[in-house]
């Protein structure tokens, strides 16, 4: 990769014998060295290069936004007359900005020196014990990438940040088979910054594969129920990050549709949940630095215990509404664990669920929700009992989480966010 630096030197002075006057704008260059996984063994190994350059400009209240993959000294020009095309047919508008002078900066995060030799090794020695411990397993599709970057961002205001980072990064979609009979496909993923840990003991990978293969033979919910559902680290980020999107986000609250537009201070869940978004965690692997807007990136607390603490507004959303806005963009979710573990959470459930993911339509302005429950197990009197055929989930956002029944001491840290098992009350289950 070359100097991304220079080119934003170049592109400054383009700029300057310009009309544009007020402007943010992002240079990347990145690098992907890629393993994918078929059938259990490497299928391709390749070097992928990729540039990227935005551009926002400001004329008369009036905001133009472009981007593409061209950073040549032909192609900035290009996207600075594009943008500035784009604001002069834009209608006027005084809430887009920028942030104001944040100072400069350069941000190095994940791994320093990549070694690809150990990677190797560490994938090598994965896909041997899968096929060793796992013979089930089927890998319909997989890679395992080396990402490493470089960008750099300016604005009119004074504003310079540099970030250079790396990471090791593993998704897998996976089934089991046994004769004739298949399980339905999950879908792990996850980044780390080290490889001192096996990959088979990387966050939750040993549950999702003995799940999978438990999910050979399917049974029937039977008949509808309320009941109980302890949602897996996955698909309790699923429903946090629909309830953020119904309640807190920029669009509910610029739109007045959100049920806890002026419920900052109040407590709108249970006691129990505290979330944060943390791009400072040491166990998240390369967090936010710079906001969309130019700002430095900040921890944001947004519910602690129960209460929430802000919505979550960019600078357009804050302007717009007249509510403070929130650095941080890049939302690496954090939630506090609880004090029972999830063998003792599924021991308190009388009848109720055990679900992997959520698969359904965006949930209703009120919160209503309804979709299939995937990857899922019935559980009993306090056991997990069998693997279930595709089952249906009601239920409302904000009511399930005002009705958490626990909270796991157990936290599943994907990279990009460290989660509990959850478990609710009062959903309404049944067979499809």
């Amino acid at each position: 990769m070359s100097n991304i630096r220079n080119i934003g030197d170049t592109f400054d002075e383009l700029i300057k014998n310009s009309e544009v006057k007020k402007y943010t704008y992002t240079l990347s260059e990145s690098q992907k060295q890629e393993l994918n996984l078929e059938d259990g063994d490497f299928k391709l190994m390749r070097t992928v290069f990729d540039n990227y350059g935005s551009i926002k400009v400001f004329e008369d209240n009036k905001m133009g936004s472009v981007g593409g993959n061209d950073i040549s000294e032909e192609g900035l020009k290009k996207l600075i007359e594009d943008s500035l095309a784009a604001a002069r047919s834009a209608s006027e508008d005084p809430c887009h900005d920028i942030a104001p002078d944040q100072g400069k900066d350069i941000f190095e995060q994940g791994v320093k020196e990549p070694d690809i030799d150990r990677f190797i090794e560490r994938v090598q020695e994965f896909l041997e014990v899968l096929n060793k411990d796992y013979p089930k397993i089927k890998i319909a599709g997989g890679a395992a990438v080396i990402d490493q970057w470089n960008w750099f961002s300016r604005n009119s205001n004074g504003t310079e940040f540099e970030g250079i980072g790396a990471k090791y990064s593993f998704s897998l979609e996976i089934s089991a088979g046994e004769g004739d009979k298949n399980s339905g496909v999950d879908f792990i993923g996850f980044s780390t910054k080290d490889l001192d840990t096996p990959i088979i003991e990387m966050t939750d990978v040993k549950r999702r594969l003995k799940a999978v293969c438990d999910s050979i033979y399917p049974e029937s919910i039977g008949s509808k129920f309320e009941g109980t559902v302890v949602m897996t680290p996955d698909c309790a980020c699923q429903f946090l990050w629909m309830l953020g999107g119904n309640y807190i986000s920029s669009g509910c609250i610029i739109d007045g549709t959100s049920l806890w537009l002026d419920k900052v201070g109040e407590k709108v869940v249970d006691e129990q949940l505290s979330v944060t978004f943390d791009p400072f965690d040491e166990r998240i692997v390369t967090g936010e630095r710079g906001t969309q807007d130019g700002f430095r990136a900040e921890t944001v607390k947004i519910i602690d215990k129960g209460v929430l603490k802000t919505h979550w507004l960019n600078l357009y959303a804050a302007n717009k509404t007249g509510r403070p806005v929130v650095k941080n963009t890049g939302g690496e979710m954090v939630v506090e664990g609880g004090d029972k573990s999830l063998d003792e959470i599924i021991a308190s459930v009388d009848k109720g669920i055990l679900m992997g993911g959520f698969s359904g339509g965006e949930p209703g302005t009120n919160g209503d929700f309804s979709g299939v429950a995937k990857n899922s197990f019935l559980i009993e009197n306090g056991k997990i009992k069998c693997a279930l055929s595709e089952t249906m989930v009601n239920g409302n956002l904000a009511e399930m989480f005002n009705h958490i029944r626990g909270i796991s001491k157990e936290l599943i840290c994907d990279g990009g966010s460290v989660i509990p098992y959850i478990a609710v009350d009062g959903i309404v289950i049944s067979g499809k």
